[in-house]
C-alpha cells in the first residue's frame, strides 16, 4: 500500500513517460511573441518540479529554442511536491501543482503571488478556472474549485482573497473532468451512473483510484448516486460523512467488490487493457492508451456529471533576478499556444483555449474540443493514432464536459482523519 501524507493526485502523471513523449506540434500561429528579450544573451536554467503530467523532452526543446529557457525537470509524486515546498522551497525554481492542494501548501509562506500584469494572457485564461463558468453558467462547486483559491490578498500574503487581484496563486497548466472507465466489450448493457462502481454484478472487476483527495470523490459520487446518503458537500466533508462513506466501502470490499486499488496511471491501463477490471476511477488519456492498443474502452459521460481537477504553475518566495524573469518568461510561452496544443492532443484542457487553438489542425481541434467526428486519423503527441476516422470523443464537446462538472478533487477540513481511515480501509 502506498502511505501518503497529504491529500494528492499521484502520477496522473506518470502518462508523458508513456504515451506522449517527443512529439512535434501542428503549425500555427501565437498571440505571443518575442520571447527570447529578456534572457536570449544569457541562459537561464529552470528546475521544474512536479509529478510528469505537464513534462516532456518535447516541450522542455521547444520552450529552448523559442526563449533560450533551459528546463531541467525533477520529477516526483504530488505528496512529495507538497513536502518540498514546505520542506525545501530553494530546491526548485518553478513548480506546477493542483489547487486542491493550495490550502495545505499557503499559509506555509513558501510561495509567492504571480504578478498578473507580467502575464502576458491573464485576460485569456479561461473562465471555467477563474469564475467557474461556460458560456456564462456556473459549474459545480463542490471541493478545491480552482476559482476559490485563485487568487492573494498581496504577494507575499498566506490568505486568499475573495475577489481578485493582482497576485495569482497558480497559473494554469491542464484541466479536465475525470470520470469512470469501462470496457464495454466485456460488460452487458450501458453503464450511465456512478452507482456501477458499487453494482454487485462488477463484483470482482471493479477498481478504485488509491488517493484519499480523488478516491473519496469517487465514492462519494457512487454512494450519492445508490441513494444510500447525500453529502452537503462531497468536497469538504465531516469527520460523521468520513465514516460513512468508510462503511459503505469496507461493506464493499468485504464483498469483494474491488479488485484492485491503483495508484498510477500505467497500473490503470493494465487493469483495464487486461480485463481484470471492467469498470474503475479512470483518466481521460488512460482510456485513450487502452485504445491505443486496440482494446475497446469507453469514458463515461455519466448522468451525475464529472469530477475537475486543475493544475497550474507556482513560484517559490526567494526567486530573484534573471531567473524569476525567466520563469515567467516560460510561463507565458507555456500559455502561447505550442505546449497546449500538445498537451490536447493528450485529452487534457489548456488554461488559453485560443492559443492551443493556432496551433492544432482544423480536423483535430473539431474532434478534441467540438465533438465532432474525426475527420481523419487522431494521433497522440508520439504520432501514435488512437483513434481512426469517424471517431467521436466520450463525452462530447468542450463546453459540454466543463458544463457538467459536479464537484472537484477534496480539500478536507479534516484530512488526517480522512486520510488514516483511507489507509486503514485501503490495508484492511
Amino acid at each position: 500500500m502506498t502511505k501518503t501524507t497529504k491529500p494528492g493526485s499521484i502520477d496522473r502523471r506518470t502518462l508523458l513517460k508513456g504515451s506522449a513523449a517527443l512529439a512535434a506540434g501542428a503549425a500555427g500561429s501565437t498571440l505571443v511573441t518575442g520571447f527570447p528579450a529578456v534572457i536570449a544573451a544569457e541562459p537561464v536554467t529552470l528546475r521544474y518540479l512536479s509529478t510528469a503530467v505537464n513534462q516532456s523532452p518535447a516541450i522542455a526543446k521547444k520552450a529552448m529554442e523559442e526563449t533560450g529557457v533551459k528546463i531541467e525537470y525533477v520529477t516526483v509524486t504530488t505528496d512529495e511536491v507538497a513536502k518540498r515546498i514546505i520542506t525545501q522551497p530553494n530546491s526548485f525554481d518553478l513548480v506546477d501543482s493542483e489547487y486542491f492542494s493550495l490550502p495545505n501548501l499557503v499559509p506555509s509562506g513558501n510561495l509567492m503571488g504571480m504578478d498578473a500584469k507580467k502575464i502576458k494572457l491573464a485576460d485569456k485564461i479561461t473562465p471555467v478556472l477563474t469564475k467557474g463558468e461556460i458560456d456564462g453558467k456556473k459549474i459545480g462547486s463542490q471541493g478545491s474549485a480552482p476559482w476559490k483559491y485563485f487568487y492573494l490578498e498581496g504577494q507575499h500574503s498566506k490568505k486568499f482573497a475573495k475577489s481578485p487581484t493582482d497576485w495569482m496563486t497558480l497559473i494554469p497548466t491542464t484541466y479536465n473532468a475525470d470520470s469512470l472507465g469501462d470496457r464495454p466489450d466485456l460488460i452487458q448493457g450501458e453503464v450511465t451512473h456512478w452507482s456501477a462502481l458499487l453494482d454487485p454484478k462488477f463484483k470482482g472487476k471493479a477498481a478504485l483510484i488509491n488517493v484519499p483527495s480523488i478516491g473519496i470523490m469517487d465514492a462519494a459520487m457512487a454512494i450519492e448516486s445508490t441513494g444510500q446518503f447525500k453529502y452537503k458537500d462531497k468536497g469538504n466533508m465531516t469527520k460523521a460523512e468520513i465514516d460513512k462513506t468508510m462503511e459503505i466501502l469496507t461493506k464493499a470490499k468485504k464483498d469483494g467488490q474491488f479488485r484492485a486499488f491503483w495508484t498510477d496511471f500505467n497500473q490503470s491501463v493494465n487493469l483495464m487493457a487486461s480485463g481484470e477490471v471492467v469498470i474503475q476511477s479512470m483518466w481521460s488519456p488512460a482510456v485513450t492508451a487502452v485504445r491505443s492498443k486496440g482494446i475497446k474502452c469507453t469514458y463515461l459521460a455519466l448522468d451525475e456529471g464529472y469530477r475537475g481537477w486543475a493544475s497550474g504553475f507556482a513560484l517559490p518566495r526567494t526567486l530573484r533576478g534573471k531567473k524569476l524573469d525567466g520563469a515567467y518568461e516560460f510561463i507565458n510561452w507555456f500559455l502561447s499556444g505550442w505546449a497546449g496544443a500538445y498537451l490536447s492532443r493528450q485529452g487534457y484542457y489548456p488554461a488559453v483555449l485560443e492559443t492551443a487553438k493556432q496551433k492544432m489542425e482544423p480536423y483535430e481541434w473539431a474532434y478534441w474540443y467540438e465533438g465532432k467526428p474525426a475527420e481523419k486519423p487522431i494521433k497522440a503527441p508520439d504520432g501514435t493514432v488512437i483513434e481512426q476516422p469517424g471517431a467521436v470523443r466520450d463525452g462530447g464537446s468542450y463546453e459540454t464536459r466543463m458544463s457538467r462538472i459536479a464537484c472537484w478533487n477534496s480539500v478536507m477540513d479534516e484530512n488526517e482523519y480522512l486520510i488514516t481511515k483511507w489507509n486503514e480501509f485501503v490495508a484492511a
